[in-house]
């Protein structure tokens, strides 16, 4: 246990600190709801724990570290604090000091500004969420989808196996992501008023075109010719995989600061709240990467990614429809619930027949 939690010192030492600062900006009624924002983006953004634990455990330990130093300075004042203030400021045709200022002293106004380019946000978010999903699911390299057990022959189907190993053959066709992507953002566009269609469309093309470039340029970093120098590759590689990491975390971060303030309207409330959450989140990562724990369960990953799915799906629904920010979370903990159990069940069958085998 004392091993375990030496991995969230850090978050532990921050969240107490958060709670302090609550307490003194508003009182019980500041810390208590600081406590509620911390939960939230903790359970909403497990799931974005589990994926970055997959990009994070084939970078070196220096870039583990500079994502759990570097990265949550850009995720708490960057993707918390400063992009939600650079929207308003965009939307409102505003500067950013006037902005700050509005979310001081005029948080209602302010949230109004935010919500009004909630559009917008779920666009772009939503595209790049949705093509780290079926980039997954169409990754004809991935092996583990149904297994054939030959020793009892019996056939045992985790996470819709059968249609999961079909779709990843399909993965063989060129872009067939962003082809199905780019098909479901004209689709979803459709339902939005007149008005509003060409801006949503714009920012879920640009969230396509971010995630091609990012997923283009550490493409060419992997099939480097075999004589370059190892370890100027794998630095490369280690930044494309350190923006990456910045930009799924965007992406989540956006639907938690748009829901934080259904809660409250207290920015600096706010940004304790979230700040302590995306400490977690990225302990979390760390511990999972550290511990091996995808080795482990092995449908985590998964679970994880289905739950960023959902969670894309939500984010494209709620351009038209409000969506309580508590069945997002959730779902998410739904999907890493079954892959736990998945994973264990998976893990006692192959003990159990390599048992068998060895009786043989």
């Amino acid at each position: 246990m004392t091993q375990h939690l030496y991995f969230f010192r850090y978050s532990i030492a921050v969240t107490i600190i958060g709670l302090i600062c609550g307490y003194l900006w508003g009182g019980m009624t500041a810390l208590i709801l600081v406590a509620i924002l911390c939960l939230l983006e903790i359970s909403l953004s497990f799931d974005n724990a589990v994926v970055n634990a997959s990009v994070l455990k084939d970078m070196d330990k220096k870039w583990q570290d500079l994502f759990l130093t570097v990265g949550i300075i850009i995720a708490v004042f960057g993707m918390r604090l400063v992009f939600p203030i650079v929207i308003v400021a965009v939307a409102a045709d505003l500067n950013a000091f006037a902005v700050m200022q509005m979310a001081l002293n005029e948080p209602d106004q302010y949230s109004q500004h935010l919500t009004d380019a909630h559009v917008n946000i779920a666009a772009f978010g939503g595209m790049f969420l949705l093509l780290v999903f079926l980039s997954f699911l169409f990754n004809e390299e991935r092996e583990l989808h149904w297994l054939d057990y030959e020793f009892k022959k019996h056939k045992q189907l985790y996470w819709l196996g059968l249609i999961e190993k079909k779709l990843s053959e399909l993965g063989k066709l060129e872009s067939i992501e962003v082809i199905i992507a780019l098909t479901v953002l004209l689709l979803a566009q459709g339902f939005l008023a007149e008005e509003a269609r060409l801006s949503a469309l714009l920012a879920g093309i640009s969230g396509v075109m971010l995630f091609v470039v990012v997923d283009s340029i550490s493409a060419f970093f992997e099939n480097e010719e075999e004589g370059e120098n190892a370890t100027k590759v794998a630095k490369r590689s280690g930044v494309m995989g350190f923006i990456y990491l910045e930009i799924l975390d965007a992406s989540f971060s956006f639907d938690g600061v748009i829901g934080a303030f259904a809660i409250t309207k207290d920015i600096v409330i706010i940004m304790i709240g979230l700040a302590v959450g995306a400490m977690f989140v990225r302990s979390i990562t760390v511990f999972l990467v550290r511990k091996g724990t995808l080795d482990e369960y092995v449908f985590l990953e998964h679970g994880a990614h289905y739950a960023i799915g959902a969670l894309a799906f939500i984010m494209l629904v709620s351009m038209v429809y409000h969506i309580n920010e508590l069945i997002t979370g959730l779902i998410g903990v739904a999907f890493i619930s079954l892959s736990v159990i998945s994973s264990v069940r998976y893990k006692k069958r192959q003990k159990n027949d390599l048992e068998i085998a060895n009786k043989a």
